[in-house]
């Protein structure tokens, strides 16, 4: 088995991206399309994970300060969930948040992943919210330099 992540270099990639996207959130998690693609997909770096040639997941960093990167949009097609394809992904986008400079990761998980966040060192801040009519929590991470 061969497994890629890497940051999206073209239009080609950031379809895929988005069409993986588009199954999680949109089909399966009934987020609406005119919410799922929003204005930071112009200026967010955009990871892509591939598995034997085929795209099998996703996620997104965007810079909200200097030194902190916020994950979002992280998706991984169902069938190969709780395979360690999500950990790796954000183990790929904090090597290259840290290669960037950032201290900290922060990210707004949806609740039922929390155990999933967790396990990778985030740690939970404030309430919970709605977003997209799904609940969701901040959490947080420092990345050692």
């Amino acid at each position: 088995m061969s497994l890629r992540i890497q940051p999206v270099s073209d239009q080609g990639q950031l379809d895929l991206v988005f069409a993986i996207r588009h199954e999680v959130f949109v089909e399966e998690q009934n987020v609406p399309a005119s919410l799922e693609i929003d204005e930071w997909d112009q200026t967010a770096v955009h990871f892509l994970a591939v598995q034997d040639g085929q795209p099998v997941g996703t996620a997104r960093l965007r810079w909200v300060s200097d030194d902190t990167g916020k994950v979002e949009r992280v998706a991984v097609l169902k069938r190969l969930r709780g395979t360690g394809l999500g950990q790796a992904i954000m183990k790929s986008i904090e090597e290259y948040a840290n290669k960037q400079g950032a201290k900290e990761l922060k990210l707004h998980a949806q609740t039922h992943a929390l155990p999933f966040y967790r396990k990778l060192g985030y740690e939970v801040q404030g309430e919970p919210f709605m977003d997209a009519g799904i609940e969701h929590i901040e959490m947080k991470k420092p990345i050692p330099g």
